[in-house]
Protein backbone atom coordinates (compact mmCIF):
# COMPACT_ATOMS: atom_id res chain seq x y z
CA UNK A 1 0.00 0.00 0.00
CA UNK A 2 2.47 2.46 -0.96
CA UNK A 3 1.39 3.83 -4.11
CA UNK A 4 -2.01 1.66 -4.73
CA UNK A 5 -4.55 0.63 -1.89
CA UNK A 6 -5.10 -2.77 -3.65
CA UNK A 7 -7.01 -4.13 -0.33
CA UNK A 8 -10.63 -4.17 -1.58
CA UNK A 9 -9.01 -6.06 -5.06
CA UNK A 10 -7.13 -8.37 -3.43
CA UNK A 11 -10.01 -9.16 -1.07
CA UNK A 12 -12.40 -9.84 -4.00
CA UNK A 13 -9.77 -12.02 -5.71
CA UNK A 14 -9.64 -14.08 -2.42
CA UNK A 15 -13.21 -14.45 -2.08
CA UNK A 16 -13.07 -16.00 -6.02
CA UNK A 17 -10.39 -18.11 -4.95
CA UNK A 18 -12.54 -19.50 -2.07
CA UNK A 19 -15.34 -20.09 -4.65
CA UNK A 20 -12.51 -21.60 -6.77
CA UNK A 21 -11.08 -24.13 -5.01
CA UNK A 22 -13.33 -24.49 -2.36
CA UNK A 23 -11.12 -23.85 0.18
CA UNK A 24 -12.21 -21.09 2.83
CA UNK A 25 -9.75 -17.77 2.69
CA UNK A 26 -10.09 -15.50 5.40
CA UNK A 27 -10.25 -12.31 2.97
CA UNK A 28 -10.27 -9.83 5.13
CA UNK A 29 -6.94 -11.00 7.58
CA UNK A 30 -5.39 -11.97 4.59
CA UNK A 31 -5.50 -8.30 3.39
CA UNK A 32 -4.31 -7.03 6.86
CA UNK A 33 -0.82 -8.56 6.20
CA UNK A 34 -0.18 -8.02 2.63
CA UNK A 35 3.39 -7.61 1.71
CA UNK A 36 5.46 -10.83 2.20
CA UNK A 37 5.07 -13.20 -1.28
CA UNK A 38 1.97 -14.85 -1.90
CA UNK A 39 3.31 -18.20 -1.34
CA UNK A 40 3.53 -17.50 2.21
CA UNK A 41 0.28 -16.13 2.74
CA UNK A 42 -1.20 -19.36 0.75
CA UNK A 43 0.72 -21.40 2.90
CA UNK A 44 -1.41 -19.85 5.78
CA UNK A 45 -4.60 -21.45 4.19
CA UNK A 46 -3.40 -24.50 1.79
CA UNK A 47 -1.63 -27.46 2.76
CA UNK A 48 2.04 -27.28 1.40
CA UNK A 49 1.80 -29.63 -1.66
CA UNK A 50 -1.56 -27.57 -2.46
CA UNK A 51 0.04 -23.86 -2.76
CA UNK A 52 2.02 -23.70 -6.03
CA UNK A 53 -1.41 -24.73 -7.58
CA UNK A 54 -3.57 -22.12 -5.21
CA UNK A 55 -0.59 -19.48 -6.19
CA UNK A 56 -1.30 -20.14 -10.06
CA UNK A 57 -5.09 -19.99 -9.73
CA UNK A 58 -4.95 -16.73 -7.87
CA UNK A 59 -2.93 -14.98 -10.18
CA UNK A 60 -5.38 -16.22 -13.03
CA UNK A 61 -8.31 -14.68 -11.24
CA UNK A 62 -6.63 -11.16 -10.23
CA UNK A 63 -6.89 -9.62 -13.25
CA UNK A 64 -10.35 -9.80 -12.86
CA UNK A 65 -11.34 -9.43 -9.84
CA UNK A 66 -7.97 -7.11 -8.17
CA UNK A 67 -7.43 -4.12 -10.79
CA UNK A 68 -10.89 -2.50 -10.98
CA UNK A 69 -11.54 -1.67 -7.09
CA UNK A 70 -7.93 -0.72 -6.51
CA UNK A 71 -7.39 2.98 -5.90
CA UNK A 72 -4.21 4.83 -5.69
CA UNK A 73 -2.69 6.03 -1.68
CA UNK A 74 -3.90 9.58 -0.99
CA UNK A 75 -0.48 11.38 -2.27
CA UNK A 76 0.55 8.89 -5.07
CA UNK A 77 0.03 10.95 -8.06
CA UNK A 78 2.23 14.26 -6.37
CA UNK A 79 4.89 11.95 -5.42
CA UNK A 80 5.81 10.36 -8.59
CA UNK A 81 5.67 13.84 -10.03
CA UNK A 82 7.03 15.58 -7.63
CA UNK A 83 10.31 12.12 -8.00
CA UNK A 84 10.02 13.54 -12.25
CA UNK A 85 10.26 17.56 -10.72
CA UNK A 86 13.17 16.56 -9.25
CA UNK A 87 14.92 14.97 -11.99
CA UNK A 88 14.65 11.68 -11.19
CA UNK A 89 13.48 8.14 -12.31
CA UNK A 90 10.39 6.30 -10.73
CA UNK A 91 11.38 2.99 -9.99
CA UNK A 92 8.87 0.35 -8.49
CA UNK A 93 9.94 -3.01 -7.07
CA UNK A 94 7.29 -4.53 -5.68
CA UNK A 95 6.58 -8.45 -3.94
CA UNK A 96 3.97 -8.60 -6.67
CA UNK A 97 3.89 -10.48 -9.48
CA UNK A 98 5.62 -7.61 -12.36
CA UNK A 99 2.66 -8.49 -14.72
CA UNK A 100 0.08 -7.58 -12.15
CA UNK A 101 1.66 -4.72 -10.75
CA UNK A 102 1.99 -3.39 -14.63
CA UNK A 103 -2.00 -3.42 -14.73
CA UNK A 104 -2.31 -1.74 -11.47
CA UNK A 105 -0.41 0.94 -12.45
CA UNK A 106 -1.73 0.80 -16.29
CA UNK A 107 -5.45 1.21 -14.94
CA UNK A 108 -4.30 3.97 -12.35
CA UNK A 109 -2.29 6.22 -15.24
CA UNK A 110 0.49 5.64 -12.50
CA UNK A 111 3.74 5.52 -14.64
CA UNK A 112 7.04 4.16 -13.68
CA UNK A 113 10.23 3.96 -15.47
CA UNK A 114 11.30 1.20 -14.01
CA UNK A 115 9.42 -2.36 -12.62
CA UNK A 116 10.85 -5.40 -10.75
CA UNK A 117 8.48 -7.24 -9.45
CA UNK A 118 8.10 -11.01 -7.30
CA UNK A 119 10.61 -9.52 -4.80
CA UNK A 120 10.51 -9.34 -1.04
CA UNK A 121 12.91 -7.76 1.35
CA UNK A 122 16.60 -8.47 0.39
CA UNK A 123 15.58 -9.96 -2.37
CA UNK A 124 14.10 -6.53 -3.69
CA UNK A 125 18.14 -5.22 -2.98
CA UNK A 126 19.79 -6.80 -6.05
CA UNK A 127 16.94 -4.38 -8.37
CA UNK A 128 17.33 -1.44 -5.89
CA UNK A 129 20.88 -1.38 -6.95
CA UNK A 130 20.69 -2.46 -10.46
CA UNK A 131 18.54 0.15 -11.01
CA UNK A 132 20.89 3.04 -9.08
CA UNK A 133 18.21 3.50 -6.47
CA UNK A 134 18.66 6.48 -3.89
CA UNK A 135 16.10 6.15 -1.34
CA UNK A 136 13.31 3.37 -1.33
CA UNK A 137 10.09 4.30 -0.04
CA UNK A 138 8.10 1.53 1.34
CA UNK A 139 5.09 0.28 3.73
CA UNK A 140 6.76 -2.41 5.42
CA UNK A 141 9.60 -3.92 7.41
CA UNK A 142 10.74 -6.02 4.66
CA UNK A 143 11.53 -2.65 2.14
CA UNK A 144 13.28 -1.47 5.06
CA UNK A 145 15.07 -4.38 4.70
CA UNK A 146 15.97 -3.92 1.43
CA UNK A 147 16.72 -0.20 1.40
CA UNK A 148 19.28 -1.16 4.09
CA UNK A 149 20.32 -4.37 2.47
CA UNK A 150 20.89 -2.16 -0.80
CA UNK A 151 22.40 0.58 1.44
CA UNK A 152 19.86 3.39 0.51
CA UNK A 153 18.21 5.10 2.73
CA UNK A 154 14.60 3.79 3.94
CA UNK A 155 11.63 6.00 3.77
CA UNK A 156 8.82 4.03 5.61
CA UNK A 157 5.04 5.39 5.06
CA UNK A 158 2.67 3.96 7.20
CA UNK A 159 0.16 3.14 4.65
CA UNK A 160 -0.03 -0.55 5.13
CA UNK A 161 0.28 -3.52 7.59
CA UNK A 162 3.11 -1.91 9.59
CA UNK A 163 3.41 0.80 12.18
CA UNK A 164 5.15 4.22 12.16
CA UNK A 165 7.16 2.88 15.19
CA UNK A 166 8.05 -0.94 13.35
CA UNK A 167 9.18 0.86 10.44
CA UNK A 168 11.60 2.85 12.50
CA UNK A 169 12.78 -0.02 14.40
CA UNK A 170 13.38 -1.62 11.26
CA UNK A 171 15.75 1.39 9.87
CA UNK A 172 13.63 3.92 8.44
CA UNK A 173 15.59 6.81 8.18
CA UNK A 174 11.75 8.85 7.55
CA UNK A 175 8.98 7.71 8.46
CA UNK A 176 5.29 9.45 6.99
CA UNK A 177 1.90 9.06 7.73
CA UNK A 178 0.80 8.53 3.98
CA UNK A 179 2.54 9.92 0.60
CA UNK A 180 0.93 13.66 1.12
CA UNK A 181 4.43 15.03 2.76
CA UNK A 182 6.60 13.22 0.44
CA UNK A 183 7.18 15.99 -2.06
CA UNK A 184 8.27 18.22 0.86
CA UNK A 185 10.50 15.64 1.92
CA UNK A 186 11.86 15.02 -1.31
CA UNK A 187 12.82 18.60 -1.78
CA UNK A 188 14.99 18.81 1.95
CA UNK A 189 16.54 15.12 1.12
CA UNK A 190 17.60 15.98 -2.66
CA UNK A 191 21.46 16.68 -3.12
CA UNK A 192 21.21 16.60 -6.93
CA UNK A 193 19.28 15.02 -10.19
CA UNK A 194 20.04 11.26 -9.89
CA UNK A 195 17.60 8.08 -9.72
CA UNK A 196 14.97 7.74 -7.25
CA UNK A 197 12.36 5.21 -5.98
CA UNK A 198 8.90 5.14 -5.17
Amino acid sequence: MTLIDSRPGIREAYRALTAKTGVWVDADLAVSRLGPPLRTEMSQWFPPAEVEEAVTTYRALYPDYAITPTIPTPGAVDALTAVRDQGFRVVVVTSKLGRLAALHLAHLGLQADELAGDLFAEGKAAALTAHGVKWYVGDHVGDMVAARTAGVPGIGVATGPCSADELKEAGAAHVLSDLTTFPALLRKITVGPGTGAG
